[in-house]
């Protein structure tokens, strides 16, 4: 008596897994969802999600420049500068406009600076978890 399970057919899913129901990779929507915050699940079809990530880093980052936050360089002295850099560096493209306008040079005399620079790093990191939650929905590990 053959096993049902390995007479079953394959998944129509299992057949396409490098693509998403929209019909586009997974890795060109988790970059894209790091480059343009929210743009990865904007491209799924999941817009009110997208907006409101967008709205959210967006928000954070320009609050952070706006409190006179520093943006930082890569550096490799310091550990806490190499930390800041990589919360900076998952913002994409936030961070790449910010470092060529000249932005974010920091203000050590006014303590709502640190905010700020706090700000712009955890908008990075939010930024790096919506991509990869971009990234589980288009390959189906989440709903």
């Amino acid at each position: 008596m053959a096993n049902p399970q390995s007479t079953a057919k394959a998944s129509p899913r299992a057949a396409d897994a490098t693509l998403t129901p929209t019909g586009i990779s997974p890795v060109t929507v988790t970059l894209a969802g790091w480059l343009v915050p929210g743009l990865g699940h904007i491209l799924q079809g999941r817009f009110i999600r997208g907006i409101l990530l967008m709205l959210a880093v967006f928000t954070m980052f320009f609050a952070g420049l706006g409190m006179q936050g520093k943006v930082y360089s890569f550096n490799t002295g310091d550990l806490l500068d190499i930390l800041g850099f990589v919360g900076d560096f998952g913002a994409g493209l936030l961070y790449f406009i910010a470092r060529w306008m000249d932005w974010g040079a920091g203000n050590i005399h006014r303590a709502v600076a640190d905010y700020g620079t706090k700000y712009i790093v955890v908008a990075g990191l939010l930024n790096v978890i919506a991509a990869i939650d971009a990234h589980h929905i288009a390959i189906g590990k989440k709903q």
